[in-house]
């Protein structure tokens, strides 16, 4: 069977997911080649100087409905931070980097910010001595998360970033080649993403987990919905018809979590479906994707399940500007 693989620019993700970071795989996507250690450097500076949330972006936050979902919140203040921009119109290249840079700095600090909002929480400052990944966790829980967390983020954010010309990443280029800005074309991307048959699928894992009482019931489960050819969420893909290349690595990095995170019986859950999917229907070409062990990976760092899909966006922003960036070049 031909296997297909995942590469950005022809490097392997898994050379990515092991060795590289979320902002080192970005500044791929944006230029065409991996940074030298200087430019990466360079490059981190002005993702970091974009961690702070806007005064009036904060008081926007503040006014919005704390029982609102995290995926509308995050798409409003996307949109929103075209009101502050003063050039909100401007397509040059060198502006529609310096936006991306913006939005790819900021949008971490807008999700975790909204989380606390509607828990009633103070906000938390960012630490800009951080990465995006461990920034992110760090202003979410108010406390550094352990290294194994943050890198996990970061690992799910390299495989998040991009997957070729999808629904929402089509759906950017599409706003952006009328000549729209970029604010636009990024909020009618995440629009396009939280759909439960694109990016909120790794939600509808989580909840099927929860379904399922214990591992043995696993099986019975999957016999179950397949009897009346119910959809099992996390599996199938349009590209692949074999293994998922990033299920491969979520897979790894979902049950090292598990195990240090009192979390194994979900991941023993998840290869119990696995297993049971496998006997059933693997023969037609149906296999984990990316949603399937990402739910694991998202919980066992402590992500409340309505943050899975709004976490999705925040990766897949460095993405969709990548395309963008290509869109406006020619």
């Amino acid at each position: 069977m031909y296997k297909r693989q995942l590469e950005y620019l022809g490097i392997a993700i898994g050379e990515l997911a092991t060795h590289s970071t979320f902002e080192e795989t970005v500044y791929l996507l944006w230029n065409g080649r991996l940074p030298t250690r200087g430019e990466l450097a360079e490059f981190e500076g002005k993702i970091r100087a974009n961690y702070d949330l806007p005064p009036r972006i904060a008081e926007l936050l503040a006014v919005m409905p704390k029982e609102a979902q995290p995926a509308h919140a995050i798409r409003t203040l996307i949109s929103a931070m075209g009101l502050i921009d003063p050039k909100p119109n401007s397509t040059d290249l060198a502006s529609i980097r310096e936006k991306a840079t913006r939005l790819l700095g900021v949008a971490p600090t807008l999700l975790a910010a909204f989380d606390r909002h509607r828990k009633g929480k103070a906000l938390v400052a960012p630490n800009k001595t951080l990465s995006l990944a461990e920034n992110f966790l760090y202003m979410l829980n108010g406390e550094r998360p352990t290294p194994t967390m943050a890198k996990a983020l970061d690992v799910c954010l390299v495989l998040h970033t991009d997957h070729g010309l999808n629904n929402s990443t089509f759906t950017a280029r599409v706003i952006i080649s009328t000549m729209s800005d970029i604010y636009s074309a990024i909020t009618g991307a995440i629009g396009s993403l939280r759909g439960p048959l694109h990016g909120g699928a790794n939600e509808g894992v989580m909840v099927m987990l929860g379904e399922i009482p214990s591992v043995g019931a696993a099986k019975g489960y999957v016999e179950e919905k397949l009897a009346r050819k119910d959809k099992i969420m996390g599996f199938g893909h349009r590209v692949y018809k074999s293994y998922d290349p990033r299920a491969t690595h979520l897979k790894v990095l979902a049950k090292q979590l598990a195990e240090d995170t009192g979390n194994i019986s979900l991941y023993e859950k998840s290869s119990a479906i696995e297993e049971a999917m496998a006997t059933a229907v693997a023969a037609k070409g149906i296999y984990p994707n990316v949603d399937f062990y990402s739910a694991t990976t998202y919980h066992c760092i402590g992500l409340p399940l309505d943050l899975f899909t709004p976490m999705f966006v925040v990766g897949r922003i460095g993405g969709w500007s990548a395309h963008i960036i290509e869109q406006l070049s020619d």
